[in-house]
């Protein structure tokens, strides 16, 4: 793409006249980061983050991984996932143990008390944070979800994003 085409692209952003991909593009821009205050607000009043409840999430439905599946699936770099599992470890809330088929390999396991933390906190948080979709009808969320899974699959495909973990 040529510089005098991107100028006159963000141009007609200025104009009014924007194409549907960038006011996609753009509304995913705003709503991204709006969407995680809005989780992380709720979520502070719990004493939690996003990233925590994720993490603790995806290994509840999971059961023990490799460290680099908690970074696959959070999307975040090594380091951030070690000092998240480091902080729920200090807590009580995970494990970590070597594993047996790979040996340079750490599995991080949740503990009792997460699971019993999760089963309380999990659906009332969901729920409260879901009803932000409450003004689509349950028709529009199943589309939206299913149009979100398909840009998922786009991210996966470009290597943007690593296939979720089954």
């Amino acid at each position: 793409m040529t510089a005098e085409k991107t100028q006159k692209q963000c141009l007609m952003s200025q104009s009014g006249s924007v194409p549907v991909p960038h006011a996609l593009c753009e509304m995913f821009w705003t709503l991204g980061p709006a969407f995680s205050r809005w989780t992380e607000s709720r979520l502070h009043l719990q004493g939690r983050t996003p990233q925590r409840m994720r993490l603790m999430a995806f290994l509840w439905k999971n059961g023990p991984v490799k460290m680099n599946a908690l970074r696959n699936e959070l999307g975040v770099t090594a380091t951030s996932v070690t000092a998240l599992v480091d902080s729920l470890q200090k807590e009580g809330m995970v494990t970590r143990k070597a594993d047996k088929a790979d040996r340079r390999a750490t599995l991080v396991k949740l503990t009792p008390a997460a699971e019993k933390q999760l089963k309380s906190m999990c659906g009332p948080f969901k729920d409260e944070v879901s009803a932000i979709f409450s003004g689509l009808s349950a028709g529009e969320q199943k589309t939206f979800l299913r149009l979100l899974g398909r840009m998922r699959d786009a991210l996966v495909e470009r290597d943007i994003l690593k296939k979720p973990v089954a």
